[in-house]
C-alpha cells in the first residue's frame, strides 16, 4: 500500500488534538511537515510528535514536499489561501470548519478543488459519531417520512472562548454561530438530506461577552476586545418548505450547556443527543433508542475516512459544498441580524 505523506497548517489545539494524532494512528500515513507562523508554537509541535520537518511559511513547504494530503487548521480568515495554495499543489485537502469566513471565499476553494481534481473535506467530526452514523442510516431509509420543520443547537452557559482568536471578528467572521453553531447546523443539514436552503432570517446578540464581571468558564478573556455575538439565532426556509432553527451561545443564562439537533418529519421524528427516534407504532407512541453501537472518537473516524478516500479515489467524505452551504445560511443569518430583514440564500 502507497504510503500517504501529510502536511499540517497551523498547529494550534485541533490540529495537536485531532488532526496529528489520528494520522499517525493510522498505517502507511506519515505527517511530514509541520507549518505556522509562529516558530515557537511549530517547533514544540513538532518536537512532541516527532516530526522532523517545520516551515513558518505554508508555500515554502508545498514547494518543497512532496505531500499528498493536507490539513488547514488555521484560524477562520487564513482557510482560504493556504487551501488553495495546497490545492494547486496537487494535494488533498481536510480544512477545518467553517469553510472560510464568507461564502464568497469558500465559493472559490470549492472551484479550486474543482479545477486542481483534488478532494476538498471539510472538517465536520460530529457527523462520524455512531450516533449520528445511526439517525442517518435511519433518515436515508426514510423512515422519517418528510422532513418538514428542524432545530440545531448549540449553548454553552459559560464558554466564551479565552484562548486563540475566536473573539475577534477580522480573524473569525463571527462568534458562537459559525464556531460552533455551525456543527450543528452541519449536522442537521446532512441528516436532512441538504435541501437547498433559499432565505433565512435571524438576530444575533453581545450582551455577556464584554462584561467583564461575567464568570468565565473556560478562564478570563479580554471583554475590551471582544467584537463577535455571544448569542445568535436563525431561522431557515428551504426550497422544499421546510424550515430550521439554529441558535447558539457562548454565554447565556440558561440551565447547562446543551447541544443537539432535533428533526420532525411525518412519520418519526429524532434526536440526536442521546439518538433516539419518536414514532406511533399498533396505535401506540413509540420511542426508539439503539444499543450496542460502536465506542468510537468523530474525530479517529474523521481522519480515517480522508485517507480512506484519498486512497480510493474520492469522492470527498463531506465535500467542500457541504461547507459552503453551510457558510451561505450563516451569512445569510448574519446579514439579516445587522439589517432587520430576511435575507434570500442564492
Amino acid at each position: 500500500m502507497k504510503k500517504v505523506y501529510v502536511g499540517i497548517i497551523g498547529t494550534g489545539g485541533i490540529a495537536k488534538y485531532a488532526h496529528i494524532p489520528n494520522y499517525q494512528k493510522l498505517d502507511d500515513v506519515e505527517v511530514v511537515a509541520l507549518c505556522d507562523s509562529n516558530p515557537e508554537a511549530v517547533r514544540a509541535a513538532a518536537e512532541q510528535f516527532g516530526v522532523k520537518r517545520t516551515y513558518c511559511e505554508y508555500a515554502e513547504m508545498l514547494a518543497a514536499e512532496k505531500l499528498d494530503a493536507v490539513s488547514v487548521c488555521t484560524p477562520n480568515a487564513f482557510h482560504m489561501a493556504p487551501t488553495i495554495a495546497a490545492l494547486e499543489a496537487g494535494a488533498h485537502v481536510l480544512c477545518e470548519k467553517p469553510i472560510a469566513i464568507n461564502a464568497a471565499q469558500g465559493r472559490r476553494m470549492v472551484a479550486a478543488a474543482r479545477k486542481a481534481k483534488r478532494l476538498l473535506m471539510m472538517g465536520f467530526d460530529m457527523r462520524w459519531s455512531p450516533d449520528a452514523q445511526y439517525l442517518k442510516r435511519c433518515a436515508d431509509a426514510g423512515m422519517l417520512g418528510e422532513v418538514y420543520y428542524g432545530e440545531a443547537a448549540y449553548m454553552r452557559r459559560s464558554g466564551i472562548p479565552s484562548w486563540g482568536v475566536f473573539a475577534d471578528k477580522q480573524l473569525s467572521g463571527g462568534g458562537p454561530l459559525i464556531d460552533v453553531g455551525v456543527h450543528m447546523l452541519d449536522l442537521a443539514l446532512y441528516l436532512m438530506g441538504h435541501p437547498k436552503p433559499v432565505a433565512a432570517c435571524g438576530a444575533a446578540y453581545t450582551k455577556l461577552g464584554k462584561r467583564a464581571d461575567y464568570f468565565g468558564g473556560f478562564g478570563p478573556w479580554d471583554a475590551d476586545k471582544f467584537s463577535v455575538e455571544d448569542f445568535g439565532v436563525g431561522l431557515v426556509r428551504f426550497d422544499n418548505g421546510a424550515t430550521l432553527m439554529l441558535k447558539a451561545s457562548w454565554a447565556a443564562h440558561i440551565a447547562e450547556d446543551e447541544g443537539y439537533v432535533m428533526l420532525m418529519g411525518t412519520e418519526a421524528g429524532l434526536h440526536t443527543s442521546p439518538a433516539r427516534i419518536f414514532r406511533q407504532e399498533q396505535g401506540t407512541l413509540v420511542n426508539v433508542t439503539p444499543t450496542h453501537l460502536p465506542k468510537a472518537s468523530s474525530y479517529v473516524e474523521e481522519i480515517a475516512q480522508f485517507v480512506r478516500a484519498i486512497r480510493e479515489g474520492g469522492p470527498s467524505p463531506v465535500p467542500g459544498e457541504h461547507g459552503l452551504m453551510a457558510t451561505q445560511i450563516l451569512d445569510a443569518i448574519y446579514k439579516s441580524a445587522a439589517t432587520g430583514a430576511e435575507v434570500a440564500i442564492k
